[in-house]
């Protein structure tokens, strides 16, 4: 999967249709049958899975984690805008924050790494799930990162693993065109 997936004017299309049936669904929900809901909703997360894997093509992209889940299955369910990965072109951001008192490392309850991005390589499965393996390192942080996003759905996750310990940890959430996210970047390492 080289190269651009689609051109802007194309992109912008599919930004205006997304935005049409949002409000067509926000003033017909009432009168809609639930089988026409689902159907919008479908294509709705069609949209977001195209929108998601042009943001990975382009190397623009942020997951916004509302789920953290630790080594051994432990699950914290966190803020999306203060809980996320970033990469623009080479460079990436990975933060924590879990709303802890004394404001963290980062200032926001948790810590803040930024490194550059190497090895940066995807593939689409059979099922039509892409897979995102990188290489992040910097000051703070030296680690892979496996991202699988789910076909059809702009949902995602990302497993950290470090290269120098074994305190991985995943992010759950939903991976969107870093222009549309709305995060809350603390004070880096």
């Amino acid at each position: 999967m080289k190269g651009k997936i689609m051109k802007p004017t194309i992109k912008l299309i599919l930004m205006v249709m997304l935005m049409v049936s949002a409000n067509a669904v926000a003033q017909d929900e009432q009168t809609l049958s639930r089988k026409e809901r689902k159907a919008i909703q479908e294509q709705l997360d069609s949209l977001k899975f195209v929108q998601a894997v042009n943001a990975i093509d382009s190397r623009q992209f942020t997951l916004e984690a509302e789920r953290v889940v630790f080594k051994r299955g432990q699950t914290a369910y966190v803020t999306s805008n203060t809980n996320f990965v970033s990469v623009v072109g080479d460079k990436a951001v990975v933060q924590v924050a879990f709303n802890i008192p004394g404001g963290g490392l980062n200032g926001v309850g948790g810590v803040t790494v930024e490194g550059t991005v190497s090895g940066y390589e995807y593939e689409t499965t059979k099922r039509g799930d892409i897979h995102l393996t990188m290489n992040v390192m910097g000051r703070g942080i030296s680690a892979s990162l496996f991202i699988v996003l789910t076909h059809g759905t702009g949902r995602a996750q990302v497993t950290v693993t470090p290269n120098f310990n074994s305190r991985e940890l995943t992010l759950v959430g939903v991976l969107v065109p870093s222009e549309f996210s709305n995060v809350f970047q603390g004070t880096s390492l």
